[in-house]
């Protein structure tokens, strides 16, 4: 967080602070002095990423072809002055911010009711005044980040702290991004990612040292001016008397500046009259009105001291090391060899929230461009909450009497007062028994039954059927016997994340698919390529889960994945829109949000797909969908919807064949419901053509063909048969609950 209106105060009052720097010089500098050890960048990702999403369209989910460009061109710039980059992203919420994390979402959620007003109102999306962050863009630009082969750790704490550690230990020759914290910290300089010109390389580093010679005060009592200011441990609320004494004895009271300007000159006023001593920090403990905890300071400074720094305000024998608040000791996975591995997974960012769930239980998301006035579709994190519910089982192991551990969700929707976390119930998927072979040599026998001896269950296996195995054989029988012991049950994690061979893989696809209620169509969807099948598991899920979704909300995802196969990032650029819809807007944010869930049940399943293959490069884009949403509802045919691309045609029939069969078995009967060219909520029906969509029909007869490569018709109906959905059977409710 910083400290409150430092950046403004600096660029404002103490134009010496900001000194423009070429990057390249620096790191040709850093050569000569370092030869053995390359010119390095620390980089704070999580405070750059507004900076790097600047294509044009961000309200309809993201251009991700294009943000992946623009990533690697960033990264060139960078490679090409010979200057190796390091990106850091935030892992946890600590408790301690939490609850100016809430105060951030409260205000977040007012800045999207303002921009979905606006759309609605305009169709069209808002100028970048109104700018907000495409759904997940900072945890997708951490994956993004990974695939360019850079770098990126995903912190045990807040990253700041992490970041100055970082570019300290390692003699960075900066760190990049835009939080005041860092001219607070002794670390190494700090570049403003604000004022970065990419094609020449130079920017604005802030010198500490200027500040201090601007304020008064020396290098030593930065860390108590930040405290006195404000800051993540110590609240702004406990300090507003101490500010008015300050005002009272400043010389800048009469001056033009604004109140948080003159505060900020008080304090240093303040406390350059100060000795930077143990007694001194004492002497303003006791009285300063910080409540009930005294020791408030002392663990505020305490928090801007490195590991091996020390400091005149903390007694000389206290050596920050920074013990991390995520132990072994205090974790629901007390399997220190599991919990090891997710730490590992974690920090490289190779896994999705899966060590915050099994370190505190505890996990959480921040808002979505989701419309708070459309009914029809509940909030994404309810959407997705049975599928996560079955994650969490899979991570935990129930203790005594079955019970899992309940794991602690600050999600943001609506109808969430966020005043605390929701407990939520692990829930055990039904995930289909896999059958091993095992071979076991047979004697000269002349008995006309072998008898197999019960097999003892393994850590790793539970083994259903504990009988003997009775095999008749005959007496001239082969030396051997391949017997199939069916395991059943969610396996461990040993098992997920350790075990190998054709079986644990098959496990962890169907423990995956079980997740999503989908471990009877393992067969069609593992034959599908990648990332179609990661789609297709998410889209079959969302239209089981939200009965508001309709057939027209169907031929628009699968046309969106099946034409954005081969589009490069500037043919996606240049497609244009006419109009925006608020609707495929909250559709498109719900998506995104989905290929998060998938990511979270890949990391807990043990990988069965790459992670590349569930990023939304690969399957969307915000633009494509709205255009494809569009022409959906208002009634194009399926060749302008394919791009008039026949070979495009089998396959999208075939997928939503499939997608139309789960639903049908799930009871879930998908209507067909145009909302036209002036995306009203009408009901009225338009004549499509016939390989869209059958004429005059408010609902999709799914005609079950066996072109499309990789399904196969295992229970085909008959033409004409049972409808994938009709207004004859309606379904009332918003949402599903997964079937038990």
């Amino acid at each position: 967080m910083g400290v409150r209106g430092l950046q403004g105060f600096v660029a404002r009052v103490c134009p010496d602070v900001c000194k423009t720097v070429d990057l390249r010089e620096m790191a040709e500098k850093h050569r000569v002095d370092h030869p053995d050890f390359p010119p390095v960048i620390v980089v704070d990702a999580m405070s750059c990423v507004r900076y790097w999403y600047t294509p044009e369209f961000w309200v309809c989910g993201g251009q991700w072809r294009e943000y992946l460009a623009i990533l690697e061109d960033f990264i060139n710039v960078f490679m090409a002055a010979g200057i190796k980059l390091v990106f850091y992203f935030d892992g946890v919420v600590e408790d301690k911010k939490r609850e100016e994390w809430i105060k951030r979402r409260w205000n977040n959620t007012k800045e999207i009711a303002r921009l979905f007003q606006f759309i609605k109102t305009h169709r069209k999306q808002p100028g970048r005044e109104m700018f907000v962050l495409p759904s997940a863009l900072p945890t997708f630009t951490r994956y993004a980040l990974k695939s360019l082969g850079q770098e990126t750790v995903c912190t045990l704490q807040e990253a700041d702290f992490e970041v100055a550690a970082y570019g300290l230990q390692h003699n960075c020759i900066g760190i990049l991004g835009q939080d005041s914290d860092y001219l607070i910290y002794n670390t190494c300089p700090y570049f403003s990612i604000e004022n970065l010109r990419l094609d020449r390389l130079v920017t604005v580093m802030y010198s500490r040292e200027e500040l201090c010679h601007a304020l008064g005060i020396s290098l030593t009592h930065l860390p108590l001016f930040a405290c006195l200011l404000g800051n993540d441990v110590v609240p702004e609320s406990l300090l507003e008397g101490f500010w008015h004494k300050c005002l009272v004895t400043s010389p800048h009271k009469n001056t033009s500046y604004n109140r948080r300007t003159k505060i900020l000159l008080a304090v240093a006023n303040y406390i350059s009259k100060i000795p930077c001593s143990c007694s001194s920090l004492k002497h303003l403990e006791d009285t300063l009105p910080l409540g009930s905890d005294k020791t408030l300071l002392y663990r505020g400074l305490k928090s801007y001291l490195l590991p091996g720094q020390q400091s005149p305000w903390i007694p000389p024998s206290v050596t920050n090391c920074q013990v991390l608040p995520l132990q072994q000791q205090s974790a629901i996975c007390q399997d220190k060899e599991i919990f090891q591995l997710a730490k590992e997974q974690h920090i490289q960012s190779e896994n999705y929230s899966v060590f915050n769930v099994l370190s505190n239980g505890v996990i959480e998301c921040s808002n979505s461009l989701e419309d708070d006035c459309d009914t029809e579709i509940p909030g994404q994190s309810l959407i997705f909450r049975p599928a996560r519910q079955h994650i969490y089982s899979v991570l935990l192991e129930p203790g005594k009497g079955g019970a899992y551990p309940l794991v602690k969700e600050w999600f943001v929707y609506f109808g969430n007062p966020l005043k605390q976390p929701e407990l939520i119930q692990p829930v055990q998927p039904s995930v289909p028994a896999v059958f091993h072979a095992v071979a076991y040599g047979v004697q000269n026998t002349r008995s006309p039954f072998f008898f197999v001896p019960k097999l003892e269950p393994t850590a790793e296996e539970t083994y259903q059927h504990s009988v003997l195995w009775r095999i008749p054989v005959c007496q001239q029988v082969a030396s051997m016997i391949s017997l199939f012991i069916k395991i059943g049950g969610t396996p461990n994690l040993k098992t997920l994340w350790l075990a190998k061979g054709p079986d644990v893989e098959k496990q962890r696809y169907s423990t995956f698919l079980a997740c999503f209620h989908l471990q009877d169509e393992m067969e069609e969807i593992q034959a599908l390529e990648a990332p179609v099948a990661g789609f297709c598991c998410l889209l079959t899920y969302l239209m089981m889960q939200v009965s508001s979704l309709s057939l027209e909300d169907l031929n628009a995802f699968v046309a969106l994945v099946l034409c954005l196969k081969g589009k490069s990032a500037a043919q996606l650029a240049g497609l244009q829109l006419a109009e925006v819809d608020s609707r495929a807007v909250h559709l498109g944010a719900v998506l995104v949000r989905g290929l998060t869930t998938l990511l979270m049940a890949n990391s807990a399943c043990g990988h069965p797909f790459r992670m590349d293959d569930l990023m939304p490069w690969a399957v969307f884009d915000g633009k494509l969908f709205q255009e494809k949403y569009q022409q959906s509802h208002r009634g194009c045919s399926m060749e302008e919807l394919l791009e008039g691309n026949e070979s495009l045609y089998t396959p999208f029939q075939n997928l939503k064949s499939f997608i139309c069969k789960v639903c049908m078995a799930k009871k879930r009967m998908i209507q067909s419901r145009p909302r036209g060219n002036g995306f009203n909520t009408g009901r009225e029906q338009r004549d499509f053509n016939p390989r869209f969509q059958q004429p005059r029909r408010s609902h999709f007869v799914s005609p079950y063909h066996n072109q499309m490569r990789g399904f196969v018709q295992r229970n085909p109906q008959p033409q004409g048969g049972r409808p994938c959905g009709g207004l004859g059977h309606p379904d009332r409710r918003r949402f599903h609950l997964p079937p038990r």
